[in-house]
């Protein structure tokens, strides 16, 4: 072995092991959501003291889980529709569990009171092929799931599934593919086959990096949004800065979070920067964006800012306020973005509080050229 060859050989250990490592994170968060939805499920339907809880037994439940966004009510109740959606993954799931953990219970009930083994029975098709089953989970995302169990047409759905193993598509890729009607562009289409591998061919594949910047993944390791949803070292350190720069503008920004996650219906969203500013009485949100402007940036950033406006805002707040950076080379854009601010008070107000747009984009232009110089 040279020295080539060593460099070589570390780096494919390296990389190896960590998709295996990665995948093996996806995996058991997979399983997690599928047993918690077992557990709630078989609570409904035997729980000695179900009566008591009612229609509350989720919010009840999720007041008693001390794990923050991961068991919300909305968690908890996706991860029942898992279970109901999936309930063939049993065999794979249990075969994975100390049985510590898994709490076997008589009745064994499938999602609709029927027991699973006749459900199988009555469906021959690939999704109940205990091989297929077995590569479906240990293939894709808990994301994509999601995506998996919107669809109620269980023909409709087995497609999606094939195909995202087949192809080892994204979620973004998954997604993209059931709004352009893929699976209805498929029955209509007389040679099936041409049109699957030229579909297949231009598709975006699953990641290492894409797994670990799943909201679900890092949810389940305790990491922070700010941990792994930066696009570039030059946008993590350019949003460290204006941080600094904006705190020590001593114009009242009180710092809230970086890299805020929303949800908005059932996606997630990332606002860069997130401040109060306590004489406007507003929230001000900011977004960077490397590279040009371009009207979905400011669309972006608009949408944040009503979601502010409607979740976030309580009594005494003003609309909040958005600043959108965008960098093109060495030059930088800034734009205010004041939504539903009709009040001329306080646009006055607004006008003083905050830094000029000249003395932003110097900042970021000179914060630029420090990181070019650098390189």
């Amino acid at each position: 072995m040279d020295f080539n060859e060593l460099v070589q050989a570390i780096t494919s250990v390296h990389d190896e092991l960590s998709v295996r490592s990665t995948k093996a994170v996806n995996f058991s968060l997979t399983v997690r959501n599928w047993l918690i939805g077992y557990y709630i499920r078989e609570f409904e339907q035997d729980g000695s003291d179900r009566a008591s809880y009612g229609d509350k037994i989720l919010q009840n439940l999720s007041s008693r889980l001390p794990h923050g966004d991961g068991f919300s009510h909305r968690s908890l109740k996706l991860y029942r529709q898992f279970y109901v959606a999936y309930p063939q993954f049993r065999q794979t799931v249990f075969a994975q569990c100390s049985p510590s953990v898994i709490r076997q219970t008589p009745s064994a009930h499938s999602p609709n009171g029927t027991p699973i083994q006749a459900i199988q029975e009555l469906n021959k098709d690939f999704a109940n092929n205990q091989d297929f089953n077995e590569v479906l989970i240990r293939s894709v995302s808990f994301s994509h799931f999601t995506l998996f169990i919107s669809i109620e047409d269980s023909i409709k759905r087995n497609f999606y599934e094939l195909e995202s193993v087949r192809g080892n598509w994204s979620v973004r890729e998954l997604k993209r593919q059931i709004g352009s009607l893929y699976f209805e562009r498929s029955a209509l289409s007389r040679d099936k086959q041409a049109l699957s591998f030229h579909t297949q061919s231009h598709t975006e594949p699953q990641s290492t990096n894409l797994i670990i910047r799943d909201p679900y993944v890092f949810e389940f390791l305790g990491l922070k949004s700010e941990d792994v949803m930066y696009e570039s070292d030059l946008e993590k350190a350019l949003l460290k800065k204006i941080e600094a720069f904006l705190l020590e503008l001593g114009y009242g920004f009180c710092f809230e979070a970086r890299q805020k996650r929303i949800l908005i219906g059932e996606e997630y969203y990332f606002v860069d920067l997130v401040f109060y500013h306590r004489v406007l009485k507003c929230h001000v949100l900011i977004e960077l964006k490397v590279g040009g402007f371009s009207h979905e940036c400011l669309g972006q950033l608009n949408t944040y800012l009503n979601w502010y406006k409607a979740h976030k805002m309580t009594d005494g707040d003003n609309p909040p306020v958005g600043l959108l950076l965008c960098t093109e080379k060495n030059q930088a854009l800034v734009e205010y973005a004041c939504a539903g601010m009709d009040n001329q008070v306080f646009v006055s107000k607004y006008l003083v509080c905050l830094p000029g747009t000249e003395e932003i984009r110097e900042f970021v232009e000179g914060e630029i050229q420090k990181n070019l110089a650098g390189r």
